[in-house]
């Protein structure tokens, strides 16, 4: 997307991007990057883990892979609690962001690195940096707009979210192609020149970001921060000297990892879901709504436990079943993964103008029936995955349309929950935890890519048309249900639409 500088009518002295605060663009660019070493990386993360030791890969089964690709996901989402808390307490959102992209930085050449053993460290580094970053570089763009009833806000974080689905759309296509054609590890390596050049464009623009976000809101005091200090280092050392033992006694594989990891994406979203309900502190409004609230998060891990699918199970069939030629024209199987991010920026601006226009004539869903919606779209594209997965029996492979069409439909679903379930989730926080909920909201994420996990440590077969009709009936039936609870939940919502 091209820039253009002018001067703003209201503010004469003021540079502007697209009619914003200058700021935008460095952080547009930022995130764009950003996004498109990530995205580029994790399109080859389940084929580099499953691709035979004599072609580069790690050899692994695919369940493993799968489980693999699905708790590092839940960990970049659970992770941006702490890291939104890191940048209110600790470092402030620009010192925080700046943290993060190095991180993501020496993750993704770690993994350019042809050891097993620093690829694992590298996915660590990258998971930690991703949710540090994701929960300070949104609340920067806020931070540009002085005045909260700035009429350029929303426009503004439109123009950001352009970019995060526009590094993610060519990543793919690039970083993809590099690595599954010519070398991983290089593929790997570019991903980091990607979050390199994010990295200056954010530099480079520090002096046009709101002075706000140099200023940490809560600091910690002294008290505090020693406290956890010490109980971090408690914590660390157990863990320490537990993997200690089992790699002495010489036990030690994927599984304990794999393990306690998804046990903790799993227990800890909902433990912390129901703390922040039973505070005393909320009133009982904000405790009907904290109930309301969890029906559209049960519902939100249902969708996403079966679209987080789109970059480990979905990228294995698109392997492994589909055709990769279409009107004799060849492509890496990576190339499916820029399918959902240029859907999303061909769809969002028609759903927005179709949410406007129904609401105008008094017809449009309410937000319950949304996610309702949404459920039974994606359960429907496991349908078509059934079907798919039948064809594709023996030696025969299916033509790339079927796949095209399941990241339609994911897509879809995605526009009627994910846009819908942020505004919602700002609705019903409880002042106490206003900062905090959105994050809350992605912990539905963490819990359903754990739950795929969790269904591959126990052996549940991927590649059987049962998986798929499985979990499309599951979703499919669970938008029934919350549709038929819309008065329940609605009434629960105190007011709120």
């Amino acid at each position: 997307m091209a820039s253009t500088l002018t001067k703003d009518s209201a503010a004469p002295a003021e540079k502007t991007f697209l009619g914003h605060p200058r700021g935008l663009a460095n952080l547009f660019l930022t995130e764009m990057w950003e996004r498109y070493s990530y995205y580029g990386m994790r399109a080859l993360l389940v084929l580099y883990l499953v691709a035979n030791v004599a072609d580069g890969g790690l050899g692994m089964k695919d369940a493993t892979a799968v489980a693999i690709y699905s708790v590092y996901n839940a960990m970049v989402y659970l992770l941006a609690l702490p890291g939104g808390w890191l940048g209110d307490r600790v470092w402030g959102a620009r010192k925080a962001t700046a943290i993060a992209g190095v991180i993501i930085m020496i993750g993704h050449f770690l993994l350019a690195i042809p050891v097993d053993g620093l690829f694992f460290v590298g996915l660590g580094f990258i998971a930690v940096g991703s949710g540090l970053l994701k929960s300070n570089i949104s609340t920067m763009v806020g931070q540009l707009y002085t005045d909260k009833n700035d009429p350029r806000r929303d426009g503004g974080f439109t123009i950001f979210y352009m970019g995060i689905n526009l590094g993610a759309f060519v990543a793919p296509l690039t970083i993809g192609w590099v690595g599954q054609k010519v070398d991983w590890h290089l593929g790997f390596a570019l991903a980091g020149v990607g979050m390199a050049i994010g990295l200056l464009f954010y530099f480079l623009g520090f002096r046009h970001l709101a002075e706000e976000s140099s200023k940490v809101p809560a600091p910690l005091s002294a008290e505090e921060r020693s406290s956890l200090i010490r109980k971090a280092l408690i914590w660390l050392g157990i863990a320490a000297g537990g993997y200690a033992i089992v790699g002495l006694a010489g036990v030690f594989n994927e599984d304990w990892v794999l393990w306690p990891l998804t046990i903790i994406g799993l227990v800890l979203p909902i433990w912390y879901l129901f703390k922040i309900k039973r505070d005393k502190d909320l009133s009982e409004l904000e405790r009907s709504r904290m109930s309301g609230f969890i029906w559209f998060f049960a519902a939100a891990t249902a969708f996403w436990t079966i679209y987080d699918q789109g970059g480990s199970v979905l990228s294995l069939f698109g392997k492994n079943d589909t055709q990769d030629s279409l009107f004799g024209f060849e492509f890496p199987t990576t190339w499916f993964q820029s399918l959902n991010p240029l859907f999303v920026m061909a769809l969002a601006p028609v759903f927005a103008m179709l949410w406007v226009a129904l609401f105008k004539r008094n017809r449009e869903p309410s937000t319950i029936s949304k996610f309702a919606i949404a459920l039974v779209i994606i359960g429907g594209s496991f349908g078509v995955m059934t079907v798919a997965q039948m064809m594709a029996s023996g030696d025969t492979k299916v033509s790339p349309m079927w796949l095209v069409s399941v990241y339609f439909l994911m897509t879809v679903g995605e526009l009627c929950l994910s846009p819908v379930g942020l505004s919602l989730t700002t609705k019903l926080a409880p002042q106490k935890y206003a900062s905090q909920m959105m994050g809350v909201w992605f912990l539905a994420i963490t819990t359903g890519s754990s739950i795929v996990s969790l269904l591959q440590l126990v052996g549940a077969p991927t590649t059987h048309p049962v998986w798929f009709a499985g979990l499309g009936v599951i979703a499919a039936l669970g938008g029934a249900a919350i549709f038929a609870s819309r008065d329940k939940v609605k009434a629960l919502m105190g007011g709120v639409n």
